[in-house]
């Protein structure tokens, strides 16, 4: 059983930015882009959205995932977990889609993925042709191949992913699902973020019996061309996608680029996870007091504005400060 996705219509601006501002849960926009060009070349067949993508192909290499039948499209790693399931090719985005069309009828066909990349640097003139109706602040990037399964992730922007072509399957788990989605290596990863290891489309439960209790929680988001989800920060996410040529575009905003919540994880884990119990209960409540807390935001109330210091108030002078308290901390092997 799996908990219902709200659903906007993409023509509905005003609900979509309520949406997105309040990031905590995700939604389909209905039709967002169901006037853009490059979706009705796809309602027209494979060979006219590869035409369509070729026909603006700039010619620079595109990194294709190539994945043996065997694999189902499933990308992941390798059964002993020393590698990955998947080799890699560099083609223009002309001949890939000429070979995805090639590829459509054969029952043995390997799978096909060149993803994440900017539309700039591949197929420039889609982003002006098909433009999204709300303002991200970002380009795009385009994804574009056939069958394939992406194990559950997580982004730390928030993001849109608009389907083009084929049909997607999105599996969502709200970020408070990590605790049953066994997550494997966090340093070593598929693709970038670290993924569950669970395959929701064939589930082991016995392996993963905690996955159960993620199946409650989960939501499920059948997109065609035109449609669009918006996914919040931090939300688990599987992607199922179908048919021969299938092409999504997506767009990752909103994450600013002078935080870093991951390395400080890490270094948590560094400094806090093998301490003794009460010890690190000690920590929880330092955590708790200035980074959790409901009342984080005055812990310093009763310090006058000069002597807050790193736990003063937003600014650029703060900030800097705090960088420069954890590099010196850092190099001075934690000696203040």
């Amino acid at each position: 059983m799996s908990a219902v996705l709200e659903e906007i219509s993409g023509r509905d601006h005003a609900a979509i930015a309520r949406a997105v501002a309040a990031g905590d849960r995700p939604a389909i926009i209905r039709g967002i882009a169901a006037d853009w060009p490059a979706v009705a070349a796809a309602r027209e067949g494979d060979e006219s959205i590869a035409a369509y993508l070729a026909a603006r192909d700039n010619g620079k290499p595109l990194t294709v995932l190539v994945g043996p039948p065997e694999t189902g499209g499933r990308y992941f790693y390798t059964d002993d977990m020393r590698g990955v399931n998947f080799g890699s090719e560099k083609m223009p985005m002309t001949a890939l889609v000429e070979r995805l069309v090639a590829l459509r009828d054969k029952s043995d066909a390997p799978s096909l993925y060149a993803g994440s990349t900017p539309v700039p640097e591949s197929v420039a003139s889609f982003a002006v042709e098909n433009p999204l109706p709300i303002d991200t602040g970002v380009d795009p990037r385009i994804w574009v191949g056939n069958a394939s399964r992406i194990a559950p992730h997580y982004d730390m922007a928030a993001n849109i992913a608009v389907v083009v072509a084929g049909r997607r399957r999105f599996t969502l788990f709200p970020p408070a699902q990590i605790t049953n989605l066994y997550v494997g290596p966090v340093e070593r990863t598929i693709a970038g973020q670290p993924t569950s290891m669970v395959d929701p489309d064939h589930p082991d439960h016995a392996r993963y019996p905690l996955y159960a209790e993620a199946e409650r929680h989960k939501r499920v988001a059948e997109l065609t061309p035109g449609d669009a989800i918006y996914m919040p920060p931090m939300w688990w996410h599987h992607v199922r996608s179908e048919g021969a040529v299938g092409v999504l575009v997506n767009y990752w905003f909103g994450q600013r680029q002078d935080r870093f919540p991951f390395a400080a994880l890490m270094l948590a884990m560094h400094s806090i996870r093998e301490l003794p119990g009460a010890e690190r209960a000690a920590w929880k409540s330092w955590f708790d007091h200035y980074v959790f807390g409901d009342g984080a935001t005055h812990a310093v109330d009763h310090l006058p504005p000069h002597a807050q210091g790193v736990l003063g108030p937003p600014s650029p002078q703060r900030d800097r400060m705090i960088i420069d308290y954890v590099v010196g901390f850092c190099r001075s092997g934690g000696s203040g």
